[in-house]
């Protein structure tokens, strides 16, 4: 899919959700090579069968999007296949939903063959739903005795089908891969390796820290956008006095994560599902972090890790003007640290807490019994 300038970007407000923050639907595009230069709330009880925002709403947009010159329309929510044909149709630039530039994200960024694997597979998952009314011109019946269908009907057959041969390809691939990387993960298991995985929302510093934790001379991609790195990472980490364990860099999380991703990407993220020890990275200059802590729990109870220990790192401490410490339990065990890893600063109180956890686990069996180790979390404010 090539993008081009002038993108318009769309929240709807409805009964049963409140348009977000049109912020991260504009760092996303950005993301995906958009170029975003206006932006649009609508309300909406209930969306209209046929062009999602209603009739009127659309020709007042498609007056804008013409005296503004826009190439490009996003939606901040899912579209159906109609609404989406429909409004293309009606405004005559291409028009794209939440989970289509989630998608192309994903696709620009994955590099290894497990992670383009997976991403092919959630697109072709997501085409297959978008089949249906792709061939009216052709929906016309021919006449004759016993013809049933028009050749309308045969193509969306074709198409369908050879979708699904790609599907169950891509399947076979990554059930491959992901044998190969239970494999790897069991050897370490026999050798009593701790491991520890990053967590937390797209461009929280999950990357810079594991940098920063891991010092490796290859290091992971970082940067200032959402989805920097898809690809897991692994790297062994020696903490203190021969003690060494496994950190892991899995892909950050979002808000209305599609489910073919979430499915796709399960193998991968099945490196989360089998630590020890969760450090959840929080961003701690967004005014957002209590809710995409949220969206993050929500998913790690998706993929099963929702009751391993885990210790929130409120990392840019340095943006809030704040020193970089600890917070600490009645117990004196470290549940909150905040830091800047950008600026290195804080990574030994991170170091110290995975030292602590370790011996703490190691007293009782590693992943033994985690649910009664599950630290509780107080608020998320950085006071």
């Amino acid at each position: 899919m090539t993008f081009s300038s002038r993108c318009l970007l769309i929240a709807v407000d409805s009964q049963r959700r409140a348009a977000a923050d049109l912020d991260e639907l504009h760092a996303l595009a950005l993301s995906a090579g958009l170029e975003p230069t206006t932006r649009l709330r609508c309300r909406r009880d209930r969306p209209d069968p046929a062009l999602f925002i209603g009739s009127g709403k659309a020709e007042e947009i498609g007056t804008m999007i013409a005296s503004e010159e826009i190439t490009e329309v996003v939606f901040d929510q899912a579209l159906s296949a109609v609404h989406q044909r429909n409004l293309n149709r009606l405004w005559g630039v291409p028009v794209l939903d939440r989970t289509e530039l989630i998608l192309e994200i994903f696709a620009r960024r994955a590099q290894s063959q497990e992670g383009q694997a997976q991403v092919e597979l959630a697109r072709l998952q997501h085409q297959s739903t978008r089949l249906v009314r792709m061939w009216t011109h052709l929906e016309r019946q021919r006449g004759g005795i016993g013809v049933r269908g028009g050749p309308g009907e045969r193509q969306i057959e074709l198409d369908r089908r050879m979708i699904e041969v790609k599907i169950r390809r891509l399947r076979e691939r990554l059930a491959l891969m992901a044998r190969q990387r239970q494999t790897r993960r069991k050897a370490r298991s026999r050798q009593g390796v701790f491991k520890v995985s990053l967590v937390g929302y797209t461009n929280a510093g999950k990357s810079t820290l594991f940098n920063a934790l891991a010092g490796s001379d290859a290091p992971a991609y970082a940067a200032d956008k959402l989805f920097a790195t898809l690809d897991t990472l692994t790297r062994r980490v020696h903490l203190e006095h021969g003690i060494d364990c496994v950190l892991s860099d899995t892909v950050g999380f979002v808000r209305d994560l599609p489910h073919g991703l979430v499915d796709a990407f399960h193998a991968t993220l099945e490196e989360t599902a089998q630590a020890d020890l969760l450090l959840h990275v929080l961003d701690g200059s967004s005014q957002e972090r209590e809710r995409q802590a949220d969206e993050v729990f929500k998913v790690l109870g998706e993929i099963g890790a929702g009751e391993i220990p885990r210790i929130d790192i409120v990392n840019k401490c340095d943006l809030l003007n704040l020193n970089p410490g600890v917070q600490k339990d009645a117990y004196g065990r470290i549940e909150r640290i905040h830091i800047s890893a950008q600026e290195r600063s804080g990574i030994e109180h991170v170091r110290e807490a995975m030292v602590q956890s370790m011996q703490m686990q190691a007293s009782q069996g590693f992943s033994e019994n985690q649910s009664s180790m599950h630290w509780s979390l107080t608020s998320l404010s950085t006071n």
